[in-house]
């Protein structure tokens, strides 16, 4: 199941017809998109190109903490459901077998909401050296 998502993923960046359907061959679009779900346009970073594919398990109940992302990343929700907020209340629920183009330099806060665990594959388009994810400096003063 893990490749099969993957490699739906990987075939998000591709024209809409990357693989001709056939008899033996279906092919279903998850996502195309410019933007991230917050309406922001989607920017790839300079320097060597560099794509890091995770697997993400959330307990129940539990969050990721504030943090942002400096790359690209697209996320499909393998198992659960999870709840994605952002600093000014905007909140996005995304379901298993959805898929969502996340937002870049904005901090965000994502939480398991379902009883059992959240399995989260998560796509990042980023360049060598740069970190995928920066948490929320906690110790900073307004």
């Amino acid at each position: 199941m893990y490749r099969l998502a993957v490699l739906l993923l990987c075939l998000i960046a591709a024209p809409a017809v990357a693989l001709e359907p056939s008899a033996t061959l279906k092919v279903t679009p998850l996502l195309k998109t410019t933007t991230s779900w917050d309406g922001k346009p989607i920017v790839y970073p300079g320097g060597q190109a560099e794509v890091s594919a995770l697997v993400i398990d959330i307990a129940p109940g539990a969050e990721t903490g504030w943090h942002q992302h400096p790359v690209p990343s697209f996320g499909m929700v393998l198992e659960g459901t999870l709840e994605v907020q952002l600093k000014d209340g905007q909140l996005r629920r995304i379901e298993a077998g959805q898929v969502i183009a996340e937002v870049v330099d904005t901090l965000h806060n994502g939480r398991n909401v379902d009883k059992g665990l959240l399995k989260l594959l998560v796509i990042y388009a980023g360049s060598a050296g740069t970190p995928l994810t920066l948490k929320e400096d906690t110790t900073a003063k307004p």
